[in-house]
């Protein structure tokens, strides 16, 4: 059976630009839409989920791997061996499998900004930092107060309209724009498109 992957959207900007506040916004709208949203975010704080003292955290301190925390009210699990890219960061295409895909529609992704999804930039003139799109193809949108060149390839969206970037992002879900496949997966099908091109000969 071919394993479902889920789409992915990204938000990117630099820090304090208000990623997390449009996303809260966003959210809600999405779900009153229909969509199942998932989260993915990035944080450079160690992982404090557990607590010195519990058992939980007392086993994985000698060594336990992965630990799985149960409640009445959810469960989480925790990772403390990652597989890690050749870069020594966590691949997002790994972090995206963990999802139940068959209880999800999207996995909206902050941070991130490197790695190669489709992206929404989060753009404030009183942030006063230059654009990130015009070196990252990845973005498709930027949601920004200003106004973009006109030889701008991404969609310009209202940041004080967080409807208009929800009714974007349900738009480019519906026509198969998001990706909906492992990236590496991806990857591999783009590499081997190019490899049996059929090159013209030569006069």
């Amino acid at each position: 059976m071919t394993k479902r992957f889920v789409p992915v959207v990204g938000f990117v900007a630099p820090s304090g630009t208000g990623k997390t506040t449009l996303l809260r916004k966003l959210v809600p709208l999405l779900r009153e839409a229909g969509l199942r949203v998932g989260y993915i975010k990035h944080t450079h704080h160690d992982l404090t989920i557990d607590q010195p003292g519990k058992d939980s955290h007392d086993v994985a301190e000698v060594g336990a791997e992965q630990v799985l925390l149960a409640a009445a009210d959810g469960w989480a699990m925790l990772d403390y061996a990652p597989r890690r890219g050749a870069d020594g960061e966590l691949p997002l295409a790994e972090l995206v499998t963990r999802f139940d895909a068959e209880r999800l529609d999207l996995v909206l992704v902050e941070g991130f900004r490197h790695e190669h999804h489709p992206k929404i930039e989060v753009h404030r003139t009183a942030c006063g930092k230059a654009p990130l799109y015009p070196d990252d193809p990845d973005i498709i949108a930027v949601a920004t107060d200003a106004a973009l060149p006109p030889e701008a390839a991404p969609v310009r969206l209202p940041i004080a309209d967080p409807a208009a970037i929800a009714q974007y992002i349900q738009a480019r879900l519906a026509d198969g724009r998001l990706s909906g496949a492992d990236p590496r997966d991806e990857l591999l099908r783009r590499c081997r498109e190019v490899r049996n091109a059929t090159v013209e000969p030569r006069a």
